[in-house]
């Protein structure tokens, strides 16, 4: 049987975790809106804790700027296993597509309002680029395995080809602009029939 003290000194760890989700959610919103002029102690506020919570969880802008990517991210990366379950592995690569897309461009609001060097550290800390091949491999995995995607494509390939789609689309006038280049790549790599 379990102390109350035991039960007790699990308790703040709970707290901790539910504050620290709460000042990411709160510094996700405010650096979309108000970008670096976001002040830290409207953060906390925003996220109901003092402002010595935050600096407890993030002694820095950098190291939250770095928190509010990597649950983005994990977000993202999160889609993977649900996309698969719902849809055959072409059209789920698809669907992942769209999801990256929008992480890329809820990053690139908050590379435009805070500083870059923040965003550019927090993508290496957290290996983006190794990760989305390992998510992109598994579609292509899923997708030879279906019959649905080509067998000799390079995982790293499809990374850089939604980059180039995502980077050129950037000031686009046309917003289904991106979407079709996303069809368009993912054609490229579906197996069709000769």
């Amino acid at each position: 049987m379990s102390s109350p003290d035991a039960h007790v000194s699990r308790r703040p760890r709970g707290d901790a975790a539910r504050n620290r989700e709460k000042l990411v959610d709160a510094a996700r919103a405010a650096f979309t809106t108000a970008g670096e002029d976001a002040s830290l102690e409207a953060v906390a506020r925003s996220a109901g804790v003092g402002i010595g919570t935050l600096y407890r969880n993030f002694p820095t802008r950098e190291d939250l700027v770095a928190a509010v990517y990597a649950v983005e991210l994990d977000a993202v990366l999160g889609t993977v296993d649900g996309f698969l379950a719902e849809f055959p592995a072409d059209r789920a690569l698809r669907a992942f597509a769209d999801r990256y897309a929008g992480f890329v461009q809820t990053k690139r609001g908050m590379a435009e309002t805070v500083r870059v060097g923040a965003i550019r550290g927090a993508a290496e800390t957290v290996h983006t680029r190794e990760r989305v091949n390992a998510a992109v491999q598994r579609f292509l995995d899923a997708g030879v395995a279906d019959r649905t995607l080509r067998t000799d494509v390079v995982a790293d390939d499809v990374t850089a080809a939604l980059i180039g789609v995502l980077l050129s689309t950037r000031d686009t006038i046309d917003p289904a602009q991106t979407g079709r280049l996303l069809d368009i790549v993912v054609d490229g790599l579906r197996l069709h029939d000769r």
